[in-house]
């Protein structure tokens, strides 16, 4: 069949000519020849007398649905029709036609019609897309329109570049939209049959082949269980034949291909080989090891020699369709495996014991077997031979010496990588605990000698260093190497590991021995408090619920004893009372139970806390030093993406919004540093005013002087923590503490 010419093609354009000499004509427009269509309206778009307009595309009425284009509004709709047309077969004398079915598709977006015939299996006939998708023309003598939706309808015929095509039906939603335009629908037209594929089916349908063969359909068992495998596990007692013992196995069944596959569990030292499987995976057939039959007399097929010997060597082989001396032969299926049956795996008695979940499940849903109790087969574990060391004798470490016990190739002990990965100093995380020591001595010299204990959580190691003090005839310095140190009362000489301090020992008010030094810890840095109550599920010291719990158990019978003495220590009644008389209190009121530890977290968490406004103006004296450094001078690209996403315009934007864009930026900032910067700049509901921002990070325009500093009271420096000054907890709220403790009063 002819399709649709491509642009270009030398027929099509001398077609396009006389379609162009026929819908055009000569006239006169003030006295000028002018080339004037016949379809070209009069003035303001009306049209002239007598002229009537052609619609070039499908019209459809309005005010039913949206005023959307047709490209919008009819997208990925199509009316699909089914149709036929006959063909002539002049050069065969077994058929004079051919009657060929095809569907219709009518694209309601732009009027493109496609015509799509199905595949036909040994059709001989090249099938598919026999008009391509495009805007068809009508038949002469109307060729300058084309096809619209008002010319379908079913039992109707259309003439597709001269072929005639005769609509018989069309599928549901084709006919409630011609419904909706007002189209009477013609009954459905009737579908002609092919003369010369009904009789070639007659002939293939009347033919018996003189060679059958057998075809076992396993396709849908394949795919309807492939990947599903029943598991049993199994026990073979060999203990009657000699040095036989019972074998552990587990029996895999794939339920794909009706196989069986067995392993066998082998036990740590037991001597025997690791062999891959027991029983590789097969068919497991029900016979005994006398039945075996020899190569060859099991096949698919049986085959007749027809002639035999009586034609030279020639012979003749048919398929034996009575199957005649054909072996039968019985496998295992799945309904044959159940808990406490035995099965015979050539010539071994293995008994099923057990299975797992979802063999239960499966014999369950098909078989409906419920009980599913296990039998026990395995012999109970020998006892365990508990490995006792000799005990250490004082050469290198106790792990070191451990370690030439326990392989005949003495290793180095393993260190806790894992922790020392974690717990390694990142960034401003320090991971160091760090507390400050007095001896316990009654030395006058020694009493106020202060001490350093620094405590390595990635190792958990200790150093203690001594702070100088002027005038007292000590030199400071390193007083203990950093090392793992034992805790005292231990033997030296023993097979177990030593016991080593952790950061549990240390709190606030413990005391510990280093090497037979007393030390009694008084006061932590800032960050170590932190981390321990950050902590508190490996801190107790730290942990405020636990300590809430042990006061209330404590303090449950003298509540209101307890409450009153709060309420003497307040006389102005402000719902404060200072430190030191609150830590007096809890001293008195616990009798000692509590250790200043437990005190202090009590103190921290109560606090009155008085914000200190950290200086601005050293804020950004630090970030723009920081700018300066990496020549980052990019404020203006800077401020036009704050107002780019302030869709608002209120100069306003989140803190985290501000902190993506700045990051996106790449802003050479320390993340605590912005988030410090952002903070100065918020509102009270967390929105960055971020013009200010913008303008306090231009070091060009707005520079800050580099020696600003803040401003600290002297009283409160700490310079031994390194860590940034804290304010001490002055003032408790012990009024929220009552009420945590006892409850409030009815």
């Amino acid at each position: 069949m002819a399709l649709p010419l491509l642009p270009g093609n030398s027929f099509q354009r001398s077609l396009g000519k006389e379609k162009f000499h026929k819908s055009q004509h000569w006239g006169y427009c003030n006295k000028i020849a002018m080339l004037v269509a016949e379809d070209k309206p009069g003035i303001g778009g009306e049209p002239l007398h007598g002229q009537k307009l052609k619609p070039k595309y499908s019209v459809f009425p309005r005010g039913v649905g949206s005023d959307a284009p047709s490209w919008v509004a009819f997208d990925k709709q199509v009316l699909s029709f089914d149709a036929y047309f006959d063909e002539e077969v002049p050069e065969k004398n077994q058929e004079l036609y051919r009657i060929r079915h095809c569907k219709i598709y009518f694209y309601l977006e732009d009027d493109t019609i496609q015509v799509v015939e199905p595949q036909v299996k040994n059709s001989g006939i090249p099938q598919g897309t026999i008009v391509r998708r495009h805007r068809i023309p009508l038949p002469p003598p109307n060729e300058d329109q084309f096809y619209t939706v008002d010319y379908f309808n079913i039992n109707t015929e259309v003439i597709f570049y001269a072929r005639r095509y005769k609509i018989v039906d069309c599928d549901q939603f084709t006919k409630i939209f011609l419904r909706k335009l007002g189209v009477r629908l013609n009954p459905p037209a009737y579908h002609p049959e092919d003369p010369y594929t009904r009789d070639r089916q007659k002939i293939a349908d009347s033919m018996k082949p003189l060679r059958p063969y057998e075809r076992c359909d396993t396709l849908r068992q394949f795919l309807e269980y492939d990947g599903h495998v029943l598991r049993f596990y199994c026990i073979w007692d060999d203990t009657e034949s000699t040095f036989g013992d019972p074998r552990e196995l587990i029996l895999h069944y794939f339920l794909a291909d009706d196989t069986i596959e067995i392993k066998e569990v082998i036990p740590v030292n037991s001597g025997r080989d690791a062999l891959p499987l027991f029983l590789s995976r097969k068919k497991l057939p029900k016979y005994a090891p006398a039945g075996l039959y020899q190569p060859g007399a099991i096949t698919d097929r049986t085959v007749l020699n027809v002639f035999g010997g009586l034609v030279g060597n020639k012979g003749r082989y048919i398929l034996d369709n009575r199957k005649t001396g054909t072996v039968h032969q019985e496998f295992y299926k799945d309904s044959d495996l159940t808990i406490g049956a035995v099965i015979n795996v050539w010539g071994r008695r293995v008994k099923l014991c057990d299975c797992d979940e979802f063999t239960k499940e499966y014999y369950m849903t098909k078989y409906g077997i419920k009980d599913f109790t296990p039998i026990p087969f395995k012999a109970p574990p020998p006892p365990k031979i508990e490995k006792k060391f000799p005990p250490y004798t004082g050469f290198g470490s106790e792990e070191d010496s451990l370690c030439s016990c326990l392989s005949l190739l003495p290793q180095p002990p393993q260190k806790d990588f894992k922790k020392f990965m974690e717990k390694d100093r990142k960034g401003l995380e320090s991971n160091l605990l760090r507390f400050l020591a007095k001896f316990i001595t009654d030395n006058p010299i020694d009493k106020d000698r202060q001490f350093i204990i620094s405590y390595f959580l990635s190792d958990d190691t200790i150093s203690v260093f001594e702070t100088p003090q002027r005038n007292t005839g000590i030199l400071g310095g390193k007083f203990l190497e950093r090392s793992r140190i034992k805790k005292p009362g231990q033997e030296l000489f023993k097979s177990e590991i030593s016991e080593y301090f952790k950061a549990q020992d240390l709190f606030v008010g413990a005391k510990v021995c280093f090497h037979g030094h007393n030390f009694l810890l008084v006061d932590a840095d800032e960050y170590a408090f932190n981390y321990m109550e950050k902590h508190a599920d490996e801190f107790p010291m730290a942990n405020i619920s636990l300590i809430l719990n042990k006061l209330k158990a404590i303090g449950e019978p003298s509540s209101r004893e307890i409450k009153q003495i709060f309420a003497a220590t307040d006389p102005e009644h402000s719902n404060v009372i200072e430190y030191n008389p609150f830590r007096n209190l809890m001293v008195n009121i616990t009798g000692g139970k509590l250790s200043e530890h437990e005190i202090m977290t009590i103190g921290r968490h109560y606090s009155e806390q008085n914000e200190f406004e950290m200086d601005i103006n050293f804020l950004l004296a630090v970030a723009q030093e920081q700018l300066k450094k990496n020549s980052f001078e990019n404020f203006g690209q800077l401020s036009a993406t704050f107002i780019y996403n302030d869709r608002e315009k209120c100069g306003l934007l989140p803190h985290e919004k501000c902190r993506t864009i700045c990051k996106s930026f790449r802003l050479p900032l320390a993340d605590d540093l912005l988030r410090a910067l952002l903070t100065m700049f918020e509102d009270g509901k967390e929105q960055v005013d971020y013009k200010k921002f913008v303008n306090g990070l231009n070091w060009r325009e707005n520079p800050v002087p580099t020696f600003q500093t803040i401003k600290v009271p002297i009283e409160y420096e700490d310079d031994w923590s390194g860590q940034p000054p804290s304010l001490p907890v002055k003032r408790i709220k012990y009024l929220p503490l009552i009420e945590d403790v006892f409850g409030t009063e009815e």
